[in-house]
């Protein structure tokens, strides 16, 4: 059985565990704003997936030194920014948010959510600037390489986008983690297994995520109305041990199911207690002795 995990690449590279901070670049989202769309994404809740971050009203400083509070003690840290869309500004606004963060001492690495459509040739270059003080990574909502599935869920830009961006990021040196959801509405576990093997060929990490449904959302809409259908938990074990097998080896898996907030989570029940279902994974992936990249496509 082979997984090369985070933690592998981080004590590799670190010689340590370095832990989140959640932060919040206070950007919104052009899938909202109307640029490409106005309700988001159609599983994005109204925090765009920033439930555990800190207060974009905040400054960097008192978001770090709140967000320390909450995490292990350790003399450096990634700072993550996984709330909407965070280069959605100009070059200038960018450069000038997270200049200070790469700085700073006790950050290690600086990770950037975002979307490939606001990742143009003058911000990758602010990115590529920083990324020569501190590394950078990238992280794109991907989800899935099926243009249909990527039209229900409104992620609001094509294939092409995603690919054309990755190319760039990778050409100026700057790391890419992409996330996929596996049990979207219409796929079937060998689509879910090619979007995995797709990301897995052009990324340096990769995180996995359940579908789940979460309030005030307008998932949870369809799911109430009985139009969604959610894996099971052993269903979605099974799908992401295929995965695992088609993402090469030197491509480290950031995160083998989400971690919804439990007071939003509407279901399944079975992604609340994360600690129960990573065990249930790993004693799964001993049991079927799963090797990452063994069945590369």
């Amino acid at each position: 059985m082979y997984i090369y995990m985070l933690s592998d690449y981080l004590k590799k590279n670190y010689n340590t565990k370095l832990y989140k901070l959640m932060l919040s670049s206070g950007f919104t989202c052009p899938n909202r704003d109307g640029k490409c769309g106005t309700k988001g994404c159609i599983f994005c809740s109204e925090s765009g997936a920033g439930e555990f971050a800190q207060s974009a009203d905040l400054s960097f400083e008192e978001q770090i030194r709140i967000a320390k509070l909450s995490a292990p003690q350790s003399k450096q840290y990634i700072a993550y920014f996984q709330s909407f869309t965070n280069t959605y500004a100009t070059p200038d606004e960018i450069e000038k948010l997270y200049t200070p963060v790469v700085l700073r001492d006790d950050i290690a690495v600086l990770s950037i959510a975002t979307r490939p459509d606001c990742l143009s040739e003058e911000i990758i270059e602010v990115l590529s600037k920083l990324n020569a003080i501190k590394p950078v990574w990238v992280e794109l909502g991907l989800q899935t390489i099926h243009e249909n599935t990527a039209n229900f869920i409104r992620r609001g830009y094509p294939l092409a986008v995603y690919t054309d961006a990755v190319k760039r990021l990778k050409s100026a040196g700057i790391k890419v983690i992409t996330h996929l959801i596996l049990g979207l509405s219409g796929e079937c576990k060998d689509d879910m297994i090619k979007s995995a093997a797709f990301a897995g060929k052009l990324s340096d990490g990769i995180k996995f995520h359940s579908l789940y449904i979460t309030k005030n959302t307008d998932l949870a809409k369809l799911y109430i109305d009985s139009k969604i259908k959610l894996l099971t938990q052993e269903e979605y074990i099974d799908i992401l041990c295929e995965c695992i097998r088609v993402i090469p080896k030197n491509v480290a898996i950031h995160r083998l199911t989400g971690d919804p907030k439990k007071s939003t989570l509407i279901a399944p029940i079975w992604t609340r207690d994360k600690i129960k279902l990573l065990k249930e994974i790993n004693n799964t992936f001993y049991d079927r002795n799963i090797t990452q990249g063994e069945k590369l496509i």
